[in-house]
């Protein structure tokens, strides 16, 4: 069973799975899983099949290649209504939000809407008229929120990305409580537009996944510029990276780690530590007092009243729709002042100093996600306590302008879930996340609630940037080769070393110097021919290939795993009379044997 993104995109690109087939898993996996409480709203099963039929005969370069997504339903879909889990306030949006958008242009296929705490407003997944979305590994505790049916639906194998939000943790908190990877971007990084706010200058667009490099791939998607969103930031782009020795890495001091009298917890994070210091990281004690006075301000400070700003007016025209516990909260901002509001932000500047102070020279810092895991019963005796206690160490973090990553680190024989969470400076999200991938990897847990291991960790190669076109070189252009330096001229990368589909041969052409020309034939008739890709500027690839002499051309090549890249071909005219060196499966090959 393909269940991580990596699997399934090469599964569809190289023909084994039919993106059908994989509509149809999909929408046998809800009648499965059968909580209703997940989705607030669904595309038809017939919708999702006819977007597959249109995906399955275009670009299998893309790289969500037919990966079925679920959106937290503050998240605008054309054609699905937005609800926020308020009946009331849902609307139908006419066009998809710049994430969705951006989803869809890589190949994605959005499934449908999913639960939350309404209006975004808890960590708990208890605050909606939809019901509650059960936790994926233990009927007893919450499954957390805000984006609680997005982190369920990942965690039991319906989808394997959810988009959700975060303010206070609502990107974290669900991923913890359901043994998956909650990736909480920059502020920034990802357009908010056409996304409900919650805290406007504090909302992010979150990603659930099984893994890290999964969360990953889905943020490459959507991460950028949005010359529509006021509060979008250019970033440089990040690629995930084997994480270096001697990594120095933040965790709180030993009166700063609250478990609230949780020790299965308190194990948990000990074992976070020594997965770290297995890694070659070292492990510094930090003073996190400026961290917890920041996320007071979050409900203590003017910052509630910009969830009223955000949804005040609809509530004070519609207060019996609105949940009692959220309404409450929302409506404490009613009493806050400009004044407050000034104070607040001389506070908050005065917290981050502090804290940044605190992390200087630190590549990470590393905390709980939360304190300890929370049952149904305790929300239903305290709809607030134990709520608060779940953002212990999430509610500062947007507020201090923080990137994170939640990755789960242990799970107990009764399925109580634990997990840690990286946190650096905006703009290091490929340098947490690859942190986070080396110690996930290391648990050795299983995926979510499916008891699936996890995939082998790929090795790492530098991949494409914004800009960039991928290069298939066969002959003397390869690395080493004679005439590797006009590649290495125009400022190329070598990306991988790899091999076409097996639908090619290969020729040594006539003339002098010696030069092979690779064409495609019919299925069955080729072989699989060893290349490697390299990565040009789209000015430099366009200067790069005016100088190719005839019968060479530039065209589409398929690779083994089903992506297609620009590369060298041979036109057939030009094989007339040429030796077929395809058995030797290589040019770098077929010089070794004729220099012998």
């Amino acid at each position: 069973m393909t269940t991580t993104v990596a699997e399934l995109v090469a599964a569809h690109r190289s023909g084994a799975v039919a993106l059908a087939d994989t509509m149809r898993r999909v929408y046998q996996r809800i009648r499965e899983v059968n909580d209703p409480a997940i989705f607030i709203s669904l595309r038809e099963e017939e919708d999702a099949l006819a977007d597959a039929a249109h995906l399955q005969g275009g670009d299998r370069s893309l790289p969500l290649y037919g990966i079925p997504i679920a959106v937290k339903d503050n998240i605008d879909v054309a054609g699905l209504p937005t609800t926020a889990a308020c009946p009331a306030f849902s609307y139908a949006p006419e066009s998809d939000a710049e994430a969705v958008a951006r989803l869809k242009r890589a190949g994605a296929i959005i499934i449908g809407k999913t639960n939350l705490d309404q209006f975004a407003t808890g960590l708990v997944g208890m605050r909606s008229p939809y019901g509650m979305p059960r936790n994926s590994l233990r009927g007893d505790l919450v499954s957390g929120g805000s984006s609680s049916g997005s982190a369920v639906a990942v965690a039991r194998g319906i989808v394997p990305i959810a988009l959700g939000t975060d303010t206070a943790g609502s990107g974290r908190v669900p991923a913890a409580l359901n043994n998956i990877v909650g990736l909480k971007p920059s502020l920034g990084l990802v357009s908010t537009s056409g996304v409900v706010p919650a805290c406007r200058s504090l909302d992010c667009v979150s990603i659930f996944a099984l893994t890290v490099e999964d969360a990953f791939a889905a943020l490459d998607a959507i991460a950028g510029h949005d010359a529509h969103d006021p509060f979008s930031r250019r970033f440089p782009s990040g690629l995930l990276a084997e994480i270096p020795t001697g990594v120095r890495i933040g965790v709180p001091r030993s009166e700063d780690k609250l478990f609230f009298g949780d020790e299965t917890a308190r194990r948990g994070f000990a074992l976070a530590e020594k997965i770290a210091r297995d890694l070659g990281a070292k492990l510094t004690e930090i003073d996190l007092t400026p961290f917890f006075r920041a996320a007071r301000l979050l409900y203590e400070g003017a910052w509630v009243a910009e969830r009223t700003a955000a949804v005040g007016d609809f509530i004070a025209k519609h207060p019996d729709t609105v949940h009692p516990v959220t309404r409450g909260i929302i409506s404490q901002g009613e009493g806050k002042s400009a004044v407050d509001a000034f104070r607040g932000f001389y506070r908050l500047q005065e917290l981050r100093a502090q804290s940044y102070a605190a992390l200087a020279d630190l590549d990470a810092l590393m905390v709980p996600t939360m304190p300890r895991p929370v049952t149904v019963s305790e929300i239903e005796a305290d709809p607030i306590g134990p709520n608060s206690q779940l953002g212990t160490y999430t509610n500062f973090a947007n507020l201090l302008d923080l990137a994170g990553i939640a990755v789960p680190i242990a799970l107990s024989g009764d399925g109580t879930p634990f997990g840690m969470t990286l946190l650096g400076h905006a703009g290091r999200d490929a340098a947490l996340a690859s942190i986070g991938r080396a110690m996930h990897a290391r648990t050795g847990l299983t995926l979510g609630a499916l008891g699936a291991p996890q995939p082998a960790l790929s090795a790492l190669t530098p991949g494409l940037r914004a800009g960039e076109v991928a290069l298939a070189v066969i002959g003397a252009h390869m690395s080493g080769m004679q005439l590797n330096g006009e590649l290495v001229t125009h400022g190329a990368r070598l990306l991988e070393a790899t091999s076409t589909s097996p639908d090619y041969r290969l020729f040594a052409l006539d003339g002098t110097p010696a030069r092979p020309g690779l064409l495609r034939v019919a299925a069955g008739a080729g072989t699989s021919i060893a290349l490697e890709t390299w990565a040009l500027s789209t000015e430099a690839f366009g200067a790069f290939v005016a100088s190719v002499p005839s019968p060479l051309s530039i065209g589409t090549v398929t690779l083994r795993d089903g992506s297609v890249v620009k590369g060298f071909l041979v036109e057939a005219q030009g094989v007339v009379g040429a030796r077929d060196i395809s058995e030797f499966g290589g040019w770098r090959a077929y010089l070794a044997q004729a220099a012998r």
